[in-house]
């Protein structure tokens, strides 16, 4: 660590100086840089902004510092100071860390700091407030990144405060960022901390041994979390184009990842999406062929990417901690179900419950635009927002994208829906498709022309979308297979027939001989449909099978009756 810093010094009371000069010596540090405030006592004591400047002073430091309270104790000995530093380096004032209080520490006991979400700039702070001042749970802890020039502040703070219980740096912020208005920027660390107090050397080392035995006592567990598939019951493809969609994530197909702590960062292999061993060169033919040469490891190394990049723009301080990545998936590839988003939102909600990112840190609809832009930006995958809203969200969701809304909030408007009660709907899909994404075709060029057929259609869409919400909340079932039946037509038109495929027209045609609605639930591959007489249903599951393709009857998932988060 010292390699970061040009010189560390340590400020201790005279009572303890012996002890420390006694550890500096042991440890190879400089014994001339701890520092001895002549005090013994409680009363006697200088105050914690005294101590600092006496440092500064004493040792005439003229340059941007770091102050780390001694006492203090992260629950987590691995977080990343150098990412702080980067951090106080990209903004132009001071940092201040904090973290969130936990449900059992009060705010009167801590400086409570008040953040704004965009500028992380610090707008108020209040040193250990009676409750009802504020309703921020924001803790600041003695961490800090202080400017050259602002050290200056140092000794007129202290020429109105002589007495030593004010002195305190909870006082120093409160009056720099309140009544002097310096600008001061915070930074989260996703971890708890915890203050040993007045305590000597042997008691300090005792605290480090119990957080080292606990962690080697208790190593983490594997966390596990799924994203499922889904499917796109109305207004789909215009969520790109500011439309209206509603779609529903299926517990028929699933992603699943699993992260465990380990010594080095590696991402698993899939051994049938990633393979690297094959049982002959027409092996590797065949599967190439088939399957591509993109498997899921991509999307895993992706995300990770993003996240960092993420959190060291927002603020975060993430623990220095590595892990192994695995995943599974039974989600078929390339019939628009959703596949590759539903593992990079797994892997997310993984490395948030590992780094203790909270929904607050990275609220539901940023998500789902995070997962968009790690398809979009890193993988250059043609995708809109639908697919990400409703893995993120799960169940039954009706989102609208207008452009009012994204320009002005930067995401929709998402609502989820009740699911009880829903009819059978069914899937099928084609056992080899192509690949789904061809089926954008030229759209968005023409969309954003201005071509007056597209504008409509995605305006069509969009009222179609509202019409089925109305049909669902009613329990209207024949009104929303109409509306099925519609959204499809209208998309044939859009897009036309050589567009769509010979294989997606196969299938809709075989759904309406048996009298059911049918639409694509995604880019194409696959076909999702509402039967409301069983015994047709059972027919036309025979029919498509007979004809090359699979077939099941949906299992809706329910989020608010399954396991909390997709963890497992």
């Amino acid at each position: 660590m010292r390699q970061l810093f040009t010189e560390v010094y340590l400020v201790t009371n005279a009572d303890k100086y012996k002890h420390y000069e006694r550890w500096a010596t042991a440890n190879d540090f400089p014994v001339e840089n701890v520092v001895n405030d002549g005090s013994t006592t409680l009363e006697d004591r200088l105050g914690a902004v005294a101590d600092l400047q006496l440092a500064i002073r004493s040792r005439k430091l003229q340059d941007d510092i770091m102050v780390i309270a001694g006492d203090m104790l992260c629950a987590d000995q691995n977080f990343d100071i150098a990412q702080v530093i980067r951090f106080f380096r990209s903004k132009p004032g001071e940092l201040i860390i904090y973290y969130e209080l936990e449900e059992s520490e009060k705010s009167s006991s801590r400086g409570i700091v008040e953040v704004c979400p965009d500028t992380h700039r610090i707008t108020r702070f209040l040193e250990k407030p009676q409750e009802g001042l504020t309703e921020s749970r924001l803790a600041s802890v003695v961490f800090y990144c202080i400017q050259r020039d602002t050290l200056s502040y140092l000794p007129d703070f202290l020429s109105l405060q002589p007495q030593a219980t004010d002195r305190s740096f909870g006082r120093f912020w409160e009056w720099l960022i309140n009544e002097k208005q310096v600008d001061v920027f915070g930074m989260k660390l996703p971890t708890g901390f915890q203050l040993i107090g007045q305590v000597g050397l042997s008691d300090y080392t005792k605290w480090l041994t119990h957080y080292s035995t606990k962690q080697q006592d208790n190593p983490a567990k594997p966390i596990t979390c799924r994203s499922y598939a889904r499917v796109g019951l109305m207004g789909n493809p215009s969520d790109g184009f500011n439309g209206k969609t509603i779609a529903m994530s299926i517990s028929n197909f699933w992603a699943e990842v699993t992260l465990v702590e380990s010594q080095t960062l590696v991402l698993v292999p899939h051994p049938l999406n990633d393979p690297t061993e094959f049982g002959s060169l027409q092996d590797l033919f065949c599967i190439s062929r088939k399957e591509g040469y993109l498997g899921g490891l991509r999307l895993l190394q992706a995300t990770c990417k993003k996240f960092y990049q993420f959190c060291s723009k927002q603020g975060i301080a993430l623990t220095k901690q590595n892990f192994t990545l695995k995943y599974d998936t039974n989600i078929p590839r390339q019939v628009g179900l959703a596949g590759s988003s539903a593992i990079v939102s797994a892997t997310l909600k993984c490395l948030m419950k590992f780094y203790n990112i909270t929904d607050n840190d990275l609220p539901k609809p940023i998500r789902a635009n995070f997962i968009l832009n790690v398809e979009t930006d890193e993988l250059f995958i043609t995708a809109g927002l639908q697919d990400r809203v409703v893995q993120v969200y799960e169940g039954l969701v009706y989102m609208d994208f207008s452009k009012e809304l994204m320009e002005e909030q930067g995401y929709g408007n998402y609502v989820s829906m009740d699911m009880s009660g829903l009819p059978p709907f069914w899937l099928a899909y084609l056992s080899d498709p192509s690949d789904s994404g061809r089926i954008h075709s030229n759209i968005r060029q023409r969309w954003l022309s201005g071509e007056p057929l597209v504008v409509e259609a995605m305006k069509t869409f969009a009222e179609l979308t509202d019409q089925a919400r109305a049909a669902l909340d009613n329990r209207d079932w024949s009104s929303l297979a109409q509306l099925m039946d519609q959204n499809f037509e209208l998309r044939r038109t859009v897009y036309t027939d050589d567009c769509l495929g010979p294989g997606n027209l196969k299938m809709v045609q075989l759904a309406k001989q048996f009298g059911s609605a049918v639409k694509l639930p995604g880019s194409g591959g696959a076909v999702v449909g509402l039967c409301l007489d069983n015994a047709k249903l059972v027919e036309m599951r025979q029919a498509f099978q007979e004809a090359g393709c699979v077939f099941c009857v949906i299992a809706p998932y329910n989020p608010s009756a399954s396991t909390v988060g997709g963890q497992h």
